[in-house]
């Protein structure tokens, strides 16, 4: 007797709406397009206080990004530009700095440097800070609270994203499935609609990736969707070509699809089909691989150590993905809509999938010691934590598809094993086989109620002939009739399938491990818009560590709080040694008491130390200019390195203090 699939019913509800929730809480968890590259310096930093306007403002990144001409504004403190609008490349080797030029005459007070650029691996990220000039003031320009990449926006292409990646994985490993393991399913409607479908949703979320992307990585106003300067902008950038090549390779796929489900289903001749299951693998192999490859050229891969290494290692990672999760996800389609899945079809796609499994650990280990690098940020940062959780996902996956494998074995050891039914002649087979598609389209109809009225009158009629019954039946009383022996058919064949517990069982374990996928896909692209944990270690380390990195030619600016315990004894120290390198130097010293106010104090001294030489301390006596500021010329720094800079403030003939910092000059 045929095994005939159940319909989707309350189980299945349950366990999608189990994993839309769980995919809901980790999107709205998730930041927004958190920087892949990071800024790690400014020149003038964030709250310094310089005595005179500097000709440029200058920022420091972690990586390479790209500029355009308003990815760095400065505002004075009435919010009018200050800058010339003229952005300078500054990069030098593993460097990567760009300055802006200032106008001149800029009177004191405030200023607001605002920043917004995208990062090498295709993410916004945006930031502002201020710094004054003589002494600060108060200023109307309000810092941007809107996080880069974030709002409707955002959140519209976040869900494009997911969904291009599980459009991908379908539609790949749906393909493969059909070729590899079950070349029958190709007459199978429900398998071909659930592949259609998966290349619809992918050109879908990708053309509207590229609607997006202008608004996304810049005002974040829906609206400019449909700016075609902005547009035009885009298609310009490497984001932009890779999902225009994309879109030229969805193409080439329409056409696969189109093969796989017309051609190769209507060829009888072994010789033609086995020639053209050839074609289409080597076809359906490029195309993907190209598909992978507008990942891997635009975003995490590109960019960072080894992109000649990461960017191969993605694709397969992706192709392994894929192969493993839409093989998946069309096998449960086939389990639940179609007549029967043959056993060799799922003893052939547990071996796909584990030898997926073994690319994905292999790749996988790769990926997470080139994005985290530390055992500290697997802990310490977002990235690490959400490897973590992904890691655990991909263990209970495995864990229902060692389940799923068992369930496999123990249907391989029935008689039937999943094929039709033994009482049937080779040429009934035949039929059923070429007809499947067409019986499942009917078991659904005949379950829905909706029986075409001259084949329920020509159905009765047969019933009734047989018992002496008159040929002229009421239409409706015949559908009626036909209905309620579809309904009883229908309950038949529930009870025949409920009646085998190896087949149901692995229907479950497919549909619980569907389920893990739709979450386990859902952290991996928050993972793809997370800062990967060595970049977020290495940004944090040179901010916080020994001090500012001196940039040449430009001057070392110093602020340390200080607190002598007496009268007027809480204050602050700036540092400014200009120009910052090797050689003879300026040094001017301001000291302010918390208000910003000058606070005069009777003595400050300096010592200059390179320990790594063991050079110093080199003492330097500057002069008294004004009430709090002190000043001292041709302050010689002999050689390049980390130089510790000691400051000792005495605030009364016995209240004094020293206060340290580390500096890389040259």
């Amino acid at each position: 007797m045929t095994t005939t699939a159940p319909r989707l019913g309350t189980a299945l509800a349950r366990l999608l709406i189990l994993a839309a929730a769980l995919l809901g809480t980790l999107l709205a968890g998730a930041a927004p397009a958190s920087a892949h590259a990071a800024l790690t310096g400014s020149d003038p930093k964030d709250g310094a206080v310089v005595a005179t306007a500097p000709k440029e403002v200058n920022l420091t990144f972690s990586e390479q990004v790209a500029m355009s001409a308003d990815s760095i504004r400065v505002l004075d403190p009435a919010g009018r530009r200050a800058d010339t609008g003229e952005i300078r490349d500054l990069c030098s080797g593993s460097i990567v700095r760009y300055g802006v030029e200032l106008r001149a005459g800029l009177p004191d007070g405030t200023y607001t440097v605002a920043w917004q650029t995208v990062s090498a691996d295709s993410h916004p990220i945006a930031g502002a800070f201020t710094f004054s000039i003589g002494a600060p003031s108060a200023t109307s320009v309000a810092l941007p609270d809107r996080e880069p990449g974030g709002g409707l926006v955002g959140a519209l292409y976040g869900i494009a994203r997911y969904l291009s990646y599980a459009g991908f994985a379908v539609l790949v490993g749906g393909g493969a499935f059909v070729l590899i393991c079950w070349p029958r399913g190709a007459g199978v409607r429900p398998v071909q609609r659930t592949v259609v479908r998966a290349w619809l949703t992918l050109t879908g979320a990708t053309l509207v990736m590229l609607l997006l992307r202008n608004p996304y990585t810049g005002s974040g106003e829906l609206s400019d969707a449909f700016d075609l300067a902005g547009l035009k902008s885009v298609l310009e950038t490497k984001t932009g070509a890779a999902l225009t090549s994309r879109l030229l390779l969805l193409g080439a796929a329409a056409l696969f699809v189109a093969v796989l489900f017309g051609a190769y289903t209507r060829r009888t001749d072994p010789k033609e089909k086995k020639d053209l299951v050839f074609g289409l693998g080597i076809g359906g192999t490029v195309v993907a691989t190209g598909i992978a490859g507008t990942w891997a050229l635009a975003e995490h891969a590109s960019t960072g150590i080894q992109p000649g290494i990461a960017m191969p290692v993605d694709i397969l990672h992706l192709l392994a993905v894929a192969a493993w999760l839409g093989g998946l996800t069309v096998l449960l389609i086939a389990l639940y809509r179609a007549p029967s899945v043959e056993r060799i079809a799922v003893e052939r796609f547990s071996k796909v999938a584990f030898t997926s499994v073994a690319v994905l650990a292999a790749t996988g280990l790769y990926q997470s010691w080139r994005q985290v690098g530390s055992w500290s940020a697997l802990t310490g940062t977002r990235y690490g934590q959400l490897l973590l959780v992904k890691i655990g996902l991909m263990g209970v996956l495995v864990g229902i598809a060692w389940i799923s494998r068992r369930w496999t074995q123990r249907l391989a050891d029935l008689p039937s094993g999943g094929l039709p039914p033994a009482d049937l002649s080779s040429a009934e087979k035949e039929k059923e086989g070429v007809e499947e598609g067409e019986a499942s389209e009917a078991d659904e109809t005949s379950e829905s109620d909706a029986v075409p009225e001259a084949d329920a009158v020509s159905s009765v009629s047969e019933a009734e002939g047989a018992s002496g019954a008159s040929p002229d039946v009421d239409p409706e009383r015949a559908a009626q009739l036909a209905r309620q022996r579809a309904a009883v058919a229908t309950a038949r064949r529930k009870r025949e399938r409920d009646a085998d517990p190896e087949r149901s069982g692995l229907r479950r374990s497919v549909l619980t491990e569907a389920a893990v996928a739709v979450v386990l896909l859902a952290v991996t692209t928050v993972l793809t818009t997370t800062e990967p944990g060595r970049t977020e270690d290495e940004a944090g380390r040179s901010t916080s560590a020994s001090g500012p990195a001196a940039v040449p030619d430009r001057p070392v600016d110093v602020r340390l709080p200080f607190d002598t315990g007496g009268v007027d004894g809480k204050g602050v120290v700036r540092l400014s040694l200009d120009p910052g390198r090797t050689g003879a130097n300026g040094l001017h010293i301001y000291v302010e008491r918390p208000d910003g106010k000058p606070l005069d104090v009777p003595e400050v001294k300096v010592a200059l130390t390179l320990e790594a030489k063991d050079v110093g301390p080199l003492p330097v006596a500057p002069d008294r200019i004004q009430a709090g500021h002190w000043s001292a010329s041709g302050v010689q720094i002999p050689m390049p390195g980390e130089w510790r800079i000691q400051v000792t403030v005495r605030t009364s003939d016995i209240d004094q203090t020293t206060l340290d910092k580390n500096v890389k000059i040259g």
